[in-house]
């Protein structure tokens, strides 16, 4: 239960939790990124076929 003590009530705690939902925000972002391009990429070459 320490753990989650220093996890939030700590700074460099804070800064892990903020890493975290960063990276996890970014991994989202760019899964619908990628998906949207690959969507656009392959509504392009569809219509030219």
């Amino acid at each position: 239960m320490k753990a989650m003590a220093d996890l939030f009530s700590t700074d460099y705690g804070l800064f892990s939790v903020a890493g975290f939902i960063f990276m996890i925000g970014m991994a989202i972002w760019f899964f619908r990124f990628f998906m949207r391009k690959m969507n656009e990429s392959e509504r392009a070459h569809g219509s030219e076929r």
